[in-house]
């Protein structure tokens, strides 16, 4: 949303002022560590205004209205890899509890609190931070009943493969997990780009080739179905309904769609030692993700930003896309000529967003603006944050693996044993005699009903 006045000319005398002399612009120089965790120190303070687990009757690992769980996850991401690049311990017992707090009872991140609205995507963006836990060697639970880190992810990626279906499109999984949610027969792009790239992660991270095949298995159906169309400047659709088995696709581009297949690629083409089959794939996406998400060379979000219409959601969506840019760099260095002067471009746009509201670096959404825009909210802060700190990732070591350094203990097997989260994979089977059953105990339940009506009634 926008900035909403109803106070009157007063408060609209006070935003213009503040538009026209903020009270301190954000500083940066893209070329000084300092400085850009300097900046991104501010940026994640007005990150946590928006926190709701510090606040009274708050929930630990959960961000105010309207923000959803997901956007929780997404946001966190980016706060572990600062974390790590910046060294900064500030927000680490946040990222800590939270991680634990929203695993739920499994630790598969299908927590009792999103138990009605909970979407694979959801799980899936939730994945992809525990999995930067794990690469970046992030505290490891000292919980004794937690697993590690690890083996969350392989809970996540286990249950979520569990709901691949074969019956529906040739394969993929659908949006929601649960039938009664809307969008249960539609398949897009970001639940099963959140799966692929799991299974690349997971490959590369414990060698194991299965994850490996099953990353190449998501892939070729996303390509099969027209979801991803590789060509010079690939296209990354949203999705389509299982109504018409996936024809009638939805062709809306997103940042974070693009980002995540493109995130998937270069963790894929480094885990199978730069193979020219990935290599190939890799530039392609990675040409759609340059064409597609810039202009001037600055990073925008093309469905929605220049008509104002960005949603909550998709005012974040260059939070993630700028994570997965900076990986790419770092696992596919042949990207990195073109891909750093974007991201340096954009993060000096961003810094001059981050001069609005009353602390003087409040971030705005149009980056191609110069200055504030007036937008504000936890997306602006978050891909504000994501892009200005992409200059460090060359400074900082690449993401472990369990043979270089990764110390996250796993079971790969984690959700395996868990009964169906799926409501169309139930085994239950009714006989003639449950059916039997059932109706006469309908018939003693309306007796009873009717019973007592007549007896108020007298």
């Amino acid at each position: 949303m926008g900035i909403e006045i109803a106070l009157g000319w007063p408060s609209q005398v006070i935003f213009w002022l503040l538009v026209a002399f903020p009270v301190r612009a954000l500083d940066l120089d893209t070329s000084s560590k300092d400085s850009i965790c300097a900046a991104t120190s501010l940026i994640q303070g007005g990150i946590m205004d928006y926190y709701a687990g510090s606040q009274y009757g708050g929930t630990v690992g959960m961000f105010q209205a309207p923000y959803y769980w997901w956007e929780a996850g997404e946001v966190f991401g980016g706060m572990l890899e600062n974390w790590y690049l910046c060294q900064n311990d500030s927000y680490s017992q946040v990222l800590y509890d939270s991680m634990l707090a929203q695993a739920g009872p499994e630790y598969d991140y299908m927590p009792s609190n999103q138990s009605m609205v909970e979407g694979n995507d959801d799980q899936g963006v939730w994945g992809l931070t525990v999995m930067g836990a794990v690469e970046r060697n992030f505290t490891n639970p000292h919980d004794k009943n937690a697993p590690g880190w690890l083996a969350m992810v392989q809970g996540v990626f286990n249950t979520m493969y569990s709901r691949w279906d074969d019956q529906h499109c040739g394969g993929g999984v659908r949006w929601q997990i649960f039938t009664w949610n809307s969008g249960y027969n539609y398949k897009n792009t970001v639940s099963n780009a959140c799966l692929f790239q799991l299974a690349a992660r997971l490959g590369r991270y414990t060698g194991n080739e299965t994850y490996i095949a099953v990353a190449e298995k998501i892939f070729d159906w996303l390509v099969d179905v027209g979801y991803v169309v590789l060509q010079e400047n690939a296209n990354v659709y949203d999705g389509a309904n299982i109504d018409d088995n996936c024809t009638d696709i939805t062709k809306l581009e997103w940042s974070y769609n693009q980002g995540i297949v493109l995130g998937g690629l270069a963790y894929l083409y480094n885990a199978t030692n730069g193979s020219s089959t990935w290599e190939t794939k890799l530039s392609q996406v990675l040409g759609g993700s340059t064409t597609f998400f810039f202009k001037d060379k600055i990073m925008y979000e093309v469905t929605c930003q220049d008509s104002n219409s960005c949603n909550n959601d998709q005012r974040s969506f260059k939070s993630i896309f700028s994570r997965m840019l900076s990986l790419t760099s770092i696992l596919a260095p042949y990207t990195a000529d073109t891909i750093n002067p974007l991201m340096e471009a954009s993060a000096a746009a961003a810094a001059k967003s981050c001069s609005g509201g009353s602390d003087g670096h409040t971030c705005g959404l149009n980056w191609q603006n110069g200055s504030w825009d007036g937008w504000y909210g936890l997306g602006e802060q978050a891909s504000a944050l994501e892009v200005i700190q992409s200059s460090l990732y060359n400074q900082r070591p690449a993401p472990f693996t369990s043979d270089n350094g990764g110390s996250s203990v796993g079971d790969a097997n984690a959700g395996l044993n868990k009964s169906t989260t799926n409501v169309l994979h139930s085994n239950l089977k009714i006989t003639h005699k449950d059916k039997v059953g059932a109706a006469i105990l309908t018939a003693v339940v309306i007796a009873i009903l009717v019973g007592g009506s007549i007896w108020m009634m007298f």
